[in-house]
């Protein structure tokens, strides 16, 4: 998963619920979104299957993320606006949803 904020905090908590399932998990959590860490993520995604960008937002981070992983692996974007927030539970099921 890909995240920062608020939603990183609720992807850290879908991780460790996914590895309970024995889904291998992870999080890139950037600090800052300008500069965009874009040489870190694709180092991270040497080792994914599947990005899932999970944003409280319409999807300005993952086209960021596109560019930075390019063909390396598959993208995947999760969002909600108007400050509706999705669980951890919610988060894990687009997560096994996207694996089959």
């Amino acid at each position: 998963m890909v995240a920062y904020g608020s939603s990183a905090r609720i992807c850290q908590k879908t991780v460790k619920l996914a590895r309970a399932k024995g889904i291998k998990a992870g999080l890139f959590r950037p600090i800052t979104l300008y500069p965009f860490p874009g040489k870190e993520l694709s180092a991270f995604a040497d080792t994914a299957k599947l990005l899932l960008t999970a944003e409280l937002s319409a999807g300005q981070m993952v086209e960021d993320v596109k560019l930075s992983v390019g063909d390396k692996t598959r993208v995947e974007f999760y969002g909600r606006c108007g400050g509706m927030i999705y669980s951890p539970d919610e988060i894990l099921g687009v997560v096994e949803s996207l694996m089959n």
